[in-house]
């Protein structure tokens, strides 16, 4: 079948741009097509600083007939009625309608068939109007027309079956032409070359031959191979940066790779000051010596020409602006140096973190009593985490991270270390960040864990407070990547806490503005309202806090259980993607007073393992059976069937097996459950087949003796209570 290509050519789209724009592109235009009755075979799509392409294989001739059967009236209906039914049906008369026989009554049917439609008619009315319509994040218009695109659109190239499909769209029209390299291919940049496509699958080729690495993969593929062979040949390495070989790849269509330096002088300043700088300004790869792992004052930069020199006029260039930033980073690093953190902390009263929550002075002297707190949980120096924490924001007022603010905590570290700090602290002012990302690792320090932990719970409770919380796809303060940081550093660290109590702790250090305390006390007294029995509201000042039993003995803010609720849904997120069933998680966080995540995880790995036996799917079958047989039971004579069975009522034998085996299965679930061996309760738990069997198949749970019926209802619910030690088997999925 025949194959299709688009491609829209423009002036320069912003290289962040460029993948999600071939994206949309193809999502677009297979929707416009199977909307037209076409099927599409794999789809490609490529992109570049000048234009983005859709690629698509074994899209039909033309779209497939249909046939419309549209239900009329009754054969008995009024004459109006099958005269609306006529016209609305588009038939001359109502003979041309089918009468269908139904016991109800007969009734018509007009029956109307449509034939297939060529696919470049549907092509050539998708397009338009897909270009009017594309969902830029910012676009413009040009000239006189009113069309908006991201950048002044040139040209359309449309082929499908090798031949154009032609269009027009504010007064660009459609056919098999496309532009090569803006400089290599043409006069100038006003007259690129001109190149004619006359196959699809001869359109890459035609633009190489222009000039233009069309694919953006092979453009970064050059782009590495000819940075690493210039640095082999310096002897030095490559520093790799992934996002700044895919930007480099988005600017430049016939990539040409060029080595320069700078002056060994700049060496002083620290080199993620120059690596950024250097990347930032002029994305420049930067360079190591390969026997030391030093930074090398040489520099990797791609060029979009072929110069005649060699690209030695080019290199001059970017070696002067270079040297300019570097210079300017330098003036900066220099007068950073020269100021105490203990000054620059103290200029963060200046800075609002949230008009509802203060200042960022404010926000860390509540880090500072966290860190504290948390320091004997994560095995940290206590003061060496408040100091750490005290001067942890520090170089936010500094003029490097103004001018950088990805170098935030590594100017910190740098300027602690000079003035004297121990290298814990400084190295907890780099790491308090982390992680900030899936790939990025989790600091291991003590001192470091415990700032990183205090500062996004701290963000958490902060923002929880205030009612501020993460709403479908919309979380503009990144709560949820700084939930899945708090369960990383806990889980990949191996730390016990009771987060409820950390949270609940972190919560009473906000001390939210007036606005904020009048919505929070409404909130407060709603909640009082609803929940009569379970809550208290405590405090002063119009500063109110409402109080629930977390299900062991203790009593914690509620906002505090709101928010551990968040931290399930964001375990679960970790957890799937690692392989963990949800069900089970929620079978964990169902039982009571679960907040230490690192129990949680383990009790659900246990679970999960238990569960791929064949002792724990029959185990889970016959639990589940006895937790629906007490469900009903329970709802019927609205009562709960707590306690111990009576023995002398205990009538067969399967019944006394299985009271006698409970007994003694509870005895070791709960000498495994005081050791947190969970593999060794859920084995225990695992004697229970083959009695709970028995039971089922020999007894009737609902006897005709009122007392009997009680009795062996009491007994399953035993079986209930001892899964409940472990996870509520309710919650898990048959």
């Amino acid at each position: 079948m025949p194959n299709l290509l688009i491609e829209l050519f423009s002036e320069e789209i912003p290289a962040r741009l460029q993948g999600r724009a071939a994206d949309d592109l193809a999502k677009l235009m297979t929707e416009a097509l199977t909307k037209g009755g076409l099927t599409v075979g794999a789809t490609r799509t490529l992109s570049g600083p000048r234009r983005i392409v859709f690629m698509a294989d074994d899209v039909p001739a033309q779209s497939a007939a249909t046939v419309e059967e549209r239900k009329g009236p009754r054969t008995s209906a009024p004459a109006k009625a099958l005269e609306g039914f006529v016209k609305a049906a588009g038939l001359t008369s109502i003979d041309e309608a089918q009468v269908v026989k139904d016991p109800k009554g007969d009734y018509y049917l007009a029956r109307s068939e449509k034939p297939g439609r060529a696919a470049a008619d549907i092509i050539a009315e998708a397009v338009p109007e897909i270009i009017r319509k594309f969902p830029w994040p910012k676009s413009m218009r040009w000239g006189n027309g009113r069309l908006r695109w991201i950048r002044p659109l040139h040209s359309i190239l449309c082929l499908f079956d090798d031949k154009p499909v032609v269009f027009e769209v504010d007064g660009i029209r459609s056919g098999d032409i496309t532009h090569g390299h803006r400089f290599l291919s043409g006069k100038n940049a006003t007259q690129p070359k001109v190149v004619k496509v006359d196959r699809i699958s001869g359109y890459a080729d035609a633009l190489l031959h222009a000039k233009v690495v069309v694919a953006g993969e092979h453009r970064a593929k050059a782009i590495l191979e000819g940075a690493h062979n210039a640095a082999s040949d310096a002897g030095l390495a490559l520093v790799e940066d992934h996002g700044l070989l895919a930007e480099n790849a988005g600017l430049v269509e016939w990539p040409v790779v060029l080595s320069g330096q700078f002056e060994e002088s700049f060496l002083d300043v620290p080199e993620e000051i120059l690596m950024t700088s250097m990347k930032a300004h002029q994305k420049c790869f930067s360079l190591r010596s390969a026997k030391t792992g030093k930074l090398a004052n040489r520099f990797i930069l791609v060029s979009n020409l072929e110069a005649v020199d060699g690209g030695k006029a080019i290199v001059a260039g970017n070696e002067r602006v270079i040297r300019a930033r570097l210079s300017d980073a330098k003036f900066f690093w220099e007068n950073d140096r020269k100021r105490p953190l203990e000054g620059l902390t103290a200029l963060l009263g200046q800075v609002t973190f949230h008009e509802k929550q203060g200042t960022q002075l404010a926000r860390v002297e509540r880090i500072k009593a966290l860190a504290r707190e948390l320091a004997p949980i994560v095995g940290a120096d206590p003061d060496d985490a408040e100091r750490a924490a005290h001067l942890a924001k520090a170089d936010l007022m500094s003029e490097t991270v103004g001018e950088f603010p990805e170098l935030q905590g590594i100017i910190g570290r740098y300027i602690a270390l000079a003035q004297g700090e121990k290298p814990a602290v400084a190295d907890a002012i780099a790491e308090h960040y982390k992680p900030q990302g899936p790939s990025d690792a989790v600091p291991t320090n003590p001192v470091s864990v415990a700032v990183a932990l205090a500062d996004k719970l701290d963000m958490l409770v902060g923002f929880w407070a205030i009612d501020e919380k993460p709403t479908g796809s919309k979380d503009p303060f990144a709560l949820r990547r700084a939930a899945l940081g708090v369960i990383r550093i806990v889980l990949e660290n191996g730390l016990r806490s009771q987060l409820a109590a950390l949270l609940s702790f972190a919560l009473e250090s906000i001390k939210p503005h007036e606005i904020a305390n009048r919505a929070r006390l409404a909130a407060a007294e709603k909640f009082r309202a609803e929940h009569p029995s379970a809550t208290t509201i405590t405090g002063m000042d119009a500063d109110f806090v409402i109080h629930r039993n977390f299900g062991d003995g203790r009593r914690v803010d509620h906002r505090a259980l709101d928010l551990l609720e968040f931290f399930a849904d964001r375990l679960k997120v970790y957890l799937r993607d690692q392989g963990a069933r949800h069900d089970l998680i929620d079978a964990v966080f169902a039982l009571p007073g679960q907040d230490d995540l690192l129990m949680v995880v383990r009790r659900v790995e246990a679970l999960g393992r238990f569960l791929e036996t064949d002792d724990g799917k029959s185990l889970l079958a016959l639990v589940r059976r006895a937790l629906n047989i007490l469900r009903i039971e329970e709802k019927k004579d609205a009562r709960a069937f707590d306690g111990e069975p009576a023995a002398k009522l205990l009538k067969e034998k399967e019944e006394k097996a299985l009271a006698s085996a409970v007994k003694a299965v509870g005895k070791d679930v709960r000498a495994a459950l005081a050791t947190e061996d969970f593999e060794a309760a859920l084995a225990a738990l695992a004697k229970l087949r083959a009695p709970v069997d028995a039971f089922f198949d020999k007894v009737t749970v609902n006897a005709d003796a009122a007392d009997i019926r009680e009795n062996r209802l009491t007994l399953l619910a035993q079986i209930r209570a001892l899964t409940l030690d472990i996870a509520d088997f309710s919650k898990i999925e048959g």
